[in-house]
């Protein structure tokens, strides 16, 4: 009976101590309050405030990141006046889409992650609200390790525009080796990296841009040829790329220069472009597939994404930073256009 009871007793003390190292990694040293940009009403980027707010604490498949970068983009604006887009709209709503940290607390579900790894993350409609802020919680599929060669400030800037690049390369255009392509809108945060997955992938590119400063940024990128979208003669620059018609074109962008880029559309080729632009694109000829998508986060979608990324050696430019304070101004920045690259916020 004594030998029972001190067995009995050990194992007692070893639950009990697998249940405080859990409780320590479910986030036991978090802080109860944070910073984060919110809105509580729609309206324009004045209604994105400074507030204080708890921090959320990891359901047992979710993550909770200290947000290092988030990406500020044109779906933040959408969200803001839109906010019944998504389902997770309640006031106060923190608002962004993605952005990168380090690991602070986990889950006790969660295998691939630890606390102090550091990940990047896109999720759309987030259950615990945005990245505009000092932590977030995510569920873990939607997050991905930082690659090789980023730093947490890059990496806050392109989980949603990686990941919307390489799928509509890989996945909605399939593109290979020798396939022809205008990326229209290329000097964006989105298409600035579709540009160097197209070449990485081989393919031939027309990209896109406008102004001088444009022209050159995508030249830069990698361009095989560039064209101002707005007031150059995209058909005739397409056919000096390809006088049969290109094999495919990928939207970031539309209006009447879109149409000009499908004009330059070979029979039966590929038109792709991500929820968001508008109006939807309308090939003259039939034959021509087109493709409209989102981006989907998962496991093995940052697996590709960060293989391409290491892979291409990616650029990924920053045309501007602002503190969370200044989450307004950086909308309002986003809101005036002609943006080379991405905007972001500094969190830490």
């Amino acid at each position: 009976m004594t030998t029972l009871r001190i067995a009995g007793t050990l194992v007692l003390a070893q639950a009990a101590s697998l249940a405080l190292n859990a409780g320590a990694a479910l986030g036991a040293d978090l802080p109860q309050t944070m910073k984060a940009a919110a809105i509580d009403r729609t309206g324009g980027p004045e209604v994105i405030t400074l507030h204080t707010l708890p921090v959320p604490k990891p359901a047992a498949d979710e993550v909770v990141i200290a947000i290092d970068t988030a990406g500020v983009a044109s779906w933040d604006v959408y969200l803001r006046t839109h906010p019944q887009a998504i389902k997770h709209s309640a006031f106060p709503l923190v608002l962004g889409t993605d952005g990168a940290g380090t690991v602070a607390a986990v889950g006790e579900k969660v295998k691939r992650f630890k606390v102090g790894d550091q990940v990047y993350s896109y999720s759309w409609d987030n259950p615990h609200g945005g990245f505009y802020a000092e932590y977030v919680a995510v569920p873990a599929e939607r997050v991905g390790h930082v690659p090789q060669g980023l730093t947490l400030q890059q990496a806050g800037a392109v989980a949603t525009t990686g990941l919307t690049a390489i799928q509509g390369i890989d996945d909605a255009l399939r593109l290979k080796a020798g396939d022809t392509l205008i990326i229209h809108g290329a000097s964006g945060g989105v298409g600035s990296l579709a540009l160097q997955f197209a070449k990485l992938r081989g393919v031939k590119v027309l990209a896109t841009a406008s102004g001088e400063d444009g022209l050159t940024f995508v030249k830069g990128l990698g361009a095989d040829a560039v064209v101002d979208g707005r007031k150059g003669n995209v058909l005739a620059a397409a056919r000096a790329v390809a006088p049969a018609g290109v094999d495919a074109v990928l939207a970031f962008a539309g209006g009447d220069s879109l149409e000009r880029c499908v004009e330059a559309l070979r029979a039966g080729g590929r038109i792709a472009y991500p929820y968001g632009v508008k109006p939807d694109p309308r090939p003259r000829d039939d034959t021509a597939a087109v493709i409209r998508y989102n981006a989907v986060p998962g496991p093995q979608e940052f697996e590709r994404l960060n293989r391409a990324i290491e892979a291409a050696k990616l650029r990924v430019p920053i045309e501007a930073e602002f503190p969370l304070a200044q989450a307004d101004k950086a909308q309002e920045r986003v809101e005036a256009g002609h943006i080379l690259g991405k905007i972001v916020l500094r969190i830490r």
